[in-house]
């Protein structure tokens, strides 16, 4: 338990790692100079950006030109949703995605629908898969993109991405994905997967917030949603952040294919455990094809809000669901599109692993939601 409690909330944002830390903190001092700068301060910096785009690159089978830095996953998804309808829309002016996306991805969506777009919002089934001939079925002549999550923020449902991207490529359409929740958890690999384009940030592995990439693939036509400046070869304007971007890719370099091992391991002890000593339990989304370090859990009876409260009181940090909605009480988007019902959804909890976290934690956190749900089942009449 580390001093500032029991943090089981990895979905929203990691912890930063000291490595990184040292790293940004070298670079902010050392290679301070704006990268679009002639002088030698300025070559320094972009030398490390450059280096950190090969690194990210790498991670995922791409050319290092293929990736364009920005500040994070929203602003990576509303790049390829807009970017491209924009620079399309005489052409194609359809896109496809799910009912159950991160809100950067279904608000765009509804953004464009305003201005003149189709979008179709496919169903999922009751374990948040996306079925794939559904997509196909989906696809017309002026199909432009398809958008569907590597795997869900909330459940961790982890999407049938390699069929998906099959059939958008024989079909002749593009295939994005949100990969923030899944990337280093899960083999990305983007021309095996047939991925034209992919979201990726840092916060989500131990590396800071503010900092993105999207990958598009080479020869793909796709507007700028800033301008102002040549940066990322004229696509993305905007001083670099030089530290961020760097400390990306160190958390990159020092992910280790063990700690999604580990936290699989970790996941599957606390789901028995809690089965084991907690009555009347509904484990939301599917048993085995989820992300390492998810586990989204209803306790009939209770409210998640009253456990995540109760718990913080007890310096233990969980959520209720993804951290963009967890202030909000109305039952969460995808576990409604699920069909789970509304008195099951606001009971829903979501805990998020990290490579740091223990058994020990796990035990002290099972100990207490015993306790918790006791008291609050014995309020109920």
């Amino acid at each position: 338990m580390g001093k500032n409690g029991i943090y089981l909330d990895n979905a929203a944002t990691t912890q930063i790692d000291k490595s990184v830390l040292t790293e940004m903190r070298l670079v902010q001092g050392r290679y301070f100079g704006n990268a679009s700068s002639l002088h030698r301060l300025g070559v320094d910096s972009a030398r490390h950006i450059e280096k950190s785009r090969f690194t990210i690159a790498r991670a995922i089978n791409a050319d290092w030109e293929e990736v364009i830095f920005t500040s994070g996953g929203t602003e990576s998804n509303n790049f390829a949703l807009k970017g491209l309808a924009f620079a399309n829309k005489r052409k194609q002016d359809h896109l496809i995605t799910s009912k159950i996306e991160h809100p950067s991805v279904i608000e765009p969506a509804r953004w464009l629908r305003k201005r003149g777009f189709r979008v179709t919002f496919l169903d999922i089934d009751n374990n948040g898969f996306v079925d794939p001939q559904d997509i196909r079925k989906a696809i017309t002549k002026k199909t432009l993109l398809v958008s569907v999550m590597y795997a869900n923020n909330e459940v961790g449902t982890i999407e049938p991405i390699e069929e998906i991207g099959r059939i958008c490529r024989d079909r002749g359409v593009l295939f994005h994905t949100d990969a923030c929740q899944a990337f280093l958890k899960e083999k990305i690999d983007v021309r095996m997967l047939n991925i034209d384009l992919a979201t990726l940030n840092a916060h989500k592995i131990h590396g800071p917030k503010g900092a993105g990439a999207l990958y598009v693939r080479k020869g793909i036509r796709i507007d700028s949603l800033l301008h102002g400046g040549v940066q990322e070869r004229n696509m993305r304007a905007g001083t670099y952040n030089t530290e961020s971007i760097v400390g990306f890719a160190k958390a990159v370099e020092i992910t280790d294919n063990i700690d999604a091992i580990r936290m699989r391991e970790l996941r599957n002890y606390c789901l028995n455990k809690i089965r084991r000593d907690i009555d009347d339990v509904v484990i939301n989304g599917p048993e085995k094809e989820r992300l390492c370090n998810n586990i989204n859990i209803s306790f009939n009876g209770v409210l998640g809000k009253d456990l995540m409260a109760g718990l913080s009181r007890k310096n233990i940090f969980i959520s209720t669901g993804s951290a963009c909605t967890s202030d909000n009480l109305t039952p969460s988007h995808v576990l409604t599109a699920m069909g789970i019902s509304p008195q099951t959804a606001l009971g829903a909890i979501r805990i998020s692993l990290s490579k740091w976290t223990s058994h020990k934690e796990i035990d002290v956190l099972i100990d207490n939601l015993k306790k918790l749900i006791r008291r609050e089942r014995l309020k109920k009449p």
